[in-house]
């Protein structure tokens, strides 16, 4: 069941990486909101997963997701580059994800 948070909680967190770029476009309360429940919901399920997991490896794994998340999401809805090495070192992000699942 820690992996399910720790996993709910990365997407979160990529959600709360789009919602800082809406915020910065439009200062609504609609965007700060959604900001405000992103964030909460990522650290709350962060900190259910750390309740079972190792911290070092609960945080390299949520950060892990959150960051190559975001910049997935910012090649697809924001027209960021998407370079070859680009997508190669996401690619290397995501598989020290994984090893860290497969030896804990």
């Amino acid at each position: 069941m820690a992996w399910i948070f720790l996993f709910t909680a990365g997407l979160f967190e990529m959600t709360g990486v789009l919602m800082i770029n809406q915020v910065h476009k439009e200062r609504n309360w609609k965007s700060i909101a959604g900001l405000v429940v992103s964030f909460t919901a990522s650290f709350l399920f962060l900190a259910l997963a750390m309740e079972t997991l190792p911290m070092g490896t609960a945080y390299a794994v949520w950060t892990g997701i959150g960051a190559a998340g975001g910049a997935v999401l910012g090649m697809i809805f924001y027209g960021e580059p998407r370079t070859g090495l680009r997508i190669l070192f996401i690619s290397m992000v995501l598989g020290a994800a994984v090893g860290l699942k497969l030896i804990s």
